[in-house]
């Protein structure tokens, strides 16, 4: 008696209805997300929405425009094939800084105005050559917080108080004791003595 009531032509009639019910919710939810996507990707490529041009904006030593052919290249393309990168709302600013920064050691800070959101200015703000580090012959420029940023030419004579120790180009000099460094030079100096190198 069970499995004719469970197995009854209405009952599976219902089971049908109810799978296609289920069945045209999901396709329709699809359709939905589809839809939505679409519109979403229509309209992030709109040109008044995207960055057209690129200005760098307070650089002296960097050339402004290997700056800019590095932006450039970090907002060709795509992000899931449909959404472009030149988008304002979505261009990879943090990418952009750390490829920038990895780059050109001699940056010290970026800055983004959005603005016009036809035109991505980024600012620019070096480093300042304080002191140099040497290793053997080759000496780099290091601004005031120890930071190794770049070859220094050869000078002759005492131009940049000299600082001698393990290090690299790219990373700070005696991280931990930089400052302690620089007051004891100080000191030095305060009291009428002239050092060049540490």
């Amino acid at each position: 008696m069970k499995r004719i009531i469970l197995n009854s032509p209405q009952l599976l009639k219902l089971k049908r209805r109810r799978r296609r019910v289920i069945i045209n919710k999901i396709l329709l939810s699809l359709l939905a997300v589809a839809v939505i996507f679409a519109g979403l990707a229509y309209i992030s490529r709109l040109p008044s929405l995207n960055i057209s041009e690129v200005k760098i904006i307070g650089d002296k030593a960097t050339d402004a425009e290997l700056i800019k052919e590095t932006v450039l290249k970090e907002i060709a393309g795509n992000y899931l094939w449909f959404f472009p990168k030149t988008n304002f709302i979505i261009y990879p600013k943090n990418k952009i800084e750390t490829e920038l920064k990895n780059k050109f050691k001699n940056i010290k800070d970026i800055s983004f105005n959005g603005k016009n959101i036809e035109t991505l200015e980024i600012f620019i703000s070096e480093r300042i050559a304080l002191y140099t580090w040497c290793e053997g012959e080759k000496c780099y420029f290091m601004d005031d917080t120890g930071f190794i940023f770049a070859e220094a030419p050869y000078f002759s004579g005492e131009v940049y108080f000299k600082f001698f120790g393990p290090a690299l180009l790219g990373t700070y000099f005696a991280k931990e004791n930089f400052k302690q460094l620089i007051y004891f030079k100080d000191a030095l100096m305060a009291m009428g003595l002239k050092p060049v190198s540490l």
